[in-house]
């Protein structure tokens, strides 16, 4: 996710506690859908597209803030 931001992102899960938890709350969700997935019937799983969408906006929130970050000359 962002190799772009490969550096920024490394100092953000230091010095960003707001930004580490959304991070790991996305990589968990990313780990969870694809175990999901695994499973038989999963294509149309409810719960695995509400996963999806929590997970979508995790991301752009974390890339808002990587892109602010990156304004204030941080990168």
């Amino acid at each position: 996710m962002f190799p772009e931001y490969r550096n920024l992102i490394t100092q953000l899960k230091v010095d960003n506690p707001r930004f580490c938890t959304l991070f790991q709350r996305h990589n968990q969700l990313d780990h969870e859908v694809r175990r999901a997935e695994q499973k038989p019937g999963a294509l149309y799983d409810n719960d695995i597209m509400q996963m999806k969408k929590e997970k979508l906006r995790l991301k752009d929130e974390l890339y808002k803030i990587l892109k602010a970050c990156e304004a204030q000359g941080l990168s």
